[in-house]
């Protein structure tokens, strides 16, 4: 998540490159800009909608299965994961901030420990997201179930369910676009605003303190397993800051913003959460071991906060506003959760964590459709039990061990990367063995750990559903290193272009001299330059080589010396013709275009010369169309369909260059120059 940068227009607006002026210092001015236009692609608003999608949508599956297991402190158990979701937010955010790259954990741990511990980060992100996407398109169908009975029975409400995931893998191989999100965010503010308020009248009308602290007999009502239980299932509440870290480097939000999405998100979570909680049991008072609530609604437990509502056509009014607000925001909440997966699946794959076949890009929507549609099928298959306890438990498993990764890797690189810039930090840190010791990270580690550990034992299907992925994962990878002859604890890159249909053709040179002349025929002779050193590079290094060398050569009389002052027309003029070359020379991609200009006695001798003293790979010249006139050969005209173009300078730069020498076609009539005057032959534009 980046500071934005400051507001302006862009530098080229209304600029003209002054004589003089360093050519190299406009490309950068315009190089700064773009790294500023591409941080302020994503706003708050966006990034609002999708953080408080899963926060608010987590509630409408999760409540049933919490108050099955805490009964009644089921309130204390949200009041509790309000902080806990505080130390993992301000975790996650000093992470981003640091390393600004797609993949939430994973990230944190890459630099912090090494690749393998990157990878079960990932792994078992993967995983949630997967059982989030499960989760919501089957919770959606119980909530739509108040439009249509039926869908409460199993094949209905599996196929609803299905068609809801490949709506949402369609959605994501077309791609989110900002419009959709913006509207995501409006719906979620709906949303918030409709249970807010069923909130505030189940309170008016239901809440009693003694029935709320009637029921609790700790170690039997709830038994210390289910409390357990229900304090790592909220941490589905806690996607979102894995969402929001994984738009790393997009984000335009400052410090201040920041702090007001963190707060906002307690805020959210204690007002929310924490009352529906307590509307749940004291509508539905716990007797014993029981809760109606938790058994009867336990898949639309917000639909079963307000069937006790009276008058009857206000609960009936409300049932039928909430089941179609929580359905459409559960649908919204498992597109998010794909979304989140296909970005943080295609960092797996460009780093080598995953085969790179896995994360091949759509040919026309650039977004990872392999790793998309294997989620759609997966997703689905976790559909057939049709048991949120099941799915929220292994949800749980894989929740607790990345967010216990991404806390013990933001205090290790306080050590590793002490100097590291950090737009925002976690507060309350003590120097301890020289750093700055991150007390709310190492807490939230802590507590991280120790719910991982006592969910490994209280539940079952957690511990050997989440054993068994993370074994399989560890497997696929190990292997895949192996065989790629990699070390499974080094980084391995994998350029993006790697991952699209049409594999990138490799560079056919690093480096071009290109003598400008000040004509039309300039540009073809940059452009043809950049096609054979652009290409697609397949790492930051070849970006560096590919150059193309555009010189101006001033040809001196040998009645004047050679640093004999010029006519500044002429000066101005290959000024103009090099500044010309720059700009077409570098819209390629990964073309870098330095410019000079050379004095000589004759031009041919000077490209020679400059070819072996820079080393390029090759020699562009252009070949200029030959008068008109009718006559022989040696008159200059036309002399027969055999008649070469290739001119005297031409012909001696091929004999004696120390490179390949690479001449254009001459266009069957000049157009005008850049400059404005008539183009001349090749070796023109000398003084």
């Amino acid at each position: 998540m980046s500071t934005p940068p400051a507001e302006g227009p862009p530098p080229w607006e209304g600029l003209e490159v002054e004589e003089g002026r360093s050519l190299e210092r406009v490309g950068a001015e315009l190089s700064a800009w773009s790294l500023a236009t591409l941080s302020r692609t994503i706003g708050s608003p966006i990034l609002f909608g999708i953080v408080y999608t899963s926060l608010a949508s987590a509630v409408f599956f999760s409540l049933g299965v919490v108050v099955n297991h805490a009964l009644g402190l089921t309130p204390l158990v949200f009041l509790l994961a309000a902080g806990m979701f505080g130390l993992t937010a301000v975790t996650y955010v000093e992470g981003a901030s640091l390393h600004q790259e797609p993949g939430g954990s994973t990230v944190f741990a890459r630099y912090a420990f090494n690749e393998l511990v990157s990878f079960v980060a990932g792994w078992a992100i993967l995983l949630d997201y997967i059982i989030l996407i499960a989760v919501c398109a089957y919770s959606a169908t119980q909530y739509l179930k108040v439009f249509w009975a039926p869908l409460g029975n199993r094949n209905e409400a599996f196929v609803l369910a299905l068609a809801i995931i490949a709506f949402v893998v369609l959605s994501n191989i077309r791609g989110l676009s900002s419009r959709r999100a913006l509207r995501i965010g409006v719906l979620v503010v709906g949303a918030l605003a409709l249970e807010l308020f069923v909130i505030g009248l189940g309170l008016v009308l239901y809440f009693n303190p003694h029935t709320l602290t009637a029921s609790i007999h700790l170690g039997s009502a709830p038994t210390w397993s289910g409390l357990i239980f229900a304090l790592t299932v909220t941490t589905m509440a806690f996607t979102s800051v894995e969402y929001a870290s994984g738009l790393a480097g997009e984000v335009r939000a400052s410090r201040r913003a920041l702090r007001r999405l963190l707060a906002s998100g307690i805020v959210i979570l204690v007002l929310a959460y924490v009352g529906v909680a307590l509307v749940a049991v004291t509508a539905f008072p716990i007797h014993g071991t029981h809760s109606a609530l938790g058994h009867r609604y336990l898949d639309d437990p917000v639909v079963g906060s307000v069937s006790r509502l009276r008058p009857h056509a206000l609960e009936q009014t409300l049932r039928y506003a909430m089941g179609a607000v929580v359905a459409v925001t559960l649908i919204a909440a498992a597109n998010s959760a794909m979304l989140g997966l296909s970005r943080l699946a295609y960092s797996l794959s460009t780093n080598r964590q995953i085969p790179s076949g896995l994360g091949r890009l759509h040919p026309r929507r650039s977004t990872p459709y392999v790793l998309i549609i294997l989620a759609g099928l997966l997703a689905a298959v976790l559909v057939v039990p049709e048991n949120l306890d099941f799915l929220v438990g292994i949800y749980a498993f894989g929740a607790v061990l990345s967010f216990t990764i991404a806390h013990l890797s933001v205090v290790r690189l306080r050590y590793r990367e002490p100097d590291g810039r950090r737009p925002f930090r976690v507060p309350l840190s003590v120097r301890f063995r020289g750093g700055d010791l991150p007390l709310l990270a190492v807490l939230g580690a802590l507590l991280s750990a120790a719910g991982w550990v006592a969910l490994m034992v209280v539940h079952h299907a957690a511990r050997y559903v989440g054993l068994g992925w993370m074994a399989a994962g560890l497997v696929l990878y190990l292997v895949y290193r192996r065989l790629d002859e990699s070390s499974p604890l080094q980084r391995v890159t994998v350029a993006p272009e790697m991952l699209r249909p049409e594999q990138p053709r490799e560079r056919d040179y690093g480096s071009i001299l290109v003598p400008v002349q000040g004509g039309a025929l300039d540009d073809d002779m940059v452009q043809t330059a950049a096609l054979l050193v652009a290409g697609e590079p397949t790492d930051e290094a070849a970006v560096d080589t590919a150059t193309i060398e555009a010189v101006w050569i001033f040809e001196i009389p040998l009645a004047l010396t050679l640093d004999a002052r010029l006519p500044e027309e002429h000066i101005r003029r290959a000024r103009r013709a090099l500044a010309r070359a720059k700009a077409v020379g570098e819209e390629y991609t990964g073309v870098h275009v330095a410019t000079a200009t050379v004095r000589a006695r004759a031009a041919g001798h000077a490209i020679v010369e400059e070819a072996r003293r820079r080393g390029v790979e090759a020699i562009v010249l252009g070949a200029a169309e030959p008068s008109r006139v009718r006559g022989g050969a040696r008159l200059g005209g036309r002399g027969g369909p055999l008649e070469s173009f290739a001119g005297d300078l031409i012909r001696y730069v091929v004999a004696r260059a120390p490179c390949r020498v690479i001449v254009t076609a001459p266009p069957s009539r000049e157009a005008p120059s850049v400059d404005g005057p008539p183009p001349q032959p090749a070796g023109a534009g000398i003084v």
